[in-house]
């Protein structure tokens, strides 16, 4: 079984807001096991756009990763991000090789 993942592309208006907003879901990540693997950082834009910040988090299992996102308690917290920032989020299953 692979791990999942969260791969989010965010830009924020509104760096107050989107403060409580990662304060409220620290919670939340810890409880399904949710590990940071990259939280922005330098980058190089080579080929197409961007947003402005990008977050990979990383589960046990794609299961994990989809409960975590549909959790009442990430809704919760996603609920002070949405008035202060744009986002584009996958969920997406990890790859083990090639699969039979």
């Amino acid at each position: 079984m692979s791990n999942g993942y969260w791969i989010a592309l965010v830009d924020v208006e509104d760096i107050d807001g989107y403060k409580r907003y990662i304060d409220a879901n620290k919670a939340v990540f810890n409880t399904y096991g949710g590990r940071f693997l990259i939280r922005n950082g330098e980058k190089s834009v080579v080929e197409g756009t961007m947003r402005s910040r990008v977050v990979v988090i990383e589960f046990e299992t794609y299961q994990i990763a989809l409960d975590c996102y549909h959790s009442l308690e990430y809704q919760r917290a996603k609920s002070l991000r949405t008035p202060c920032s744009q986002a584009d989020i996958v969920v997406i299953e990890g790859y083990l090789g090639q699969r039979e």
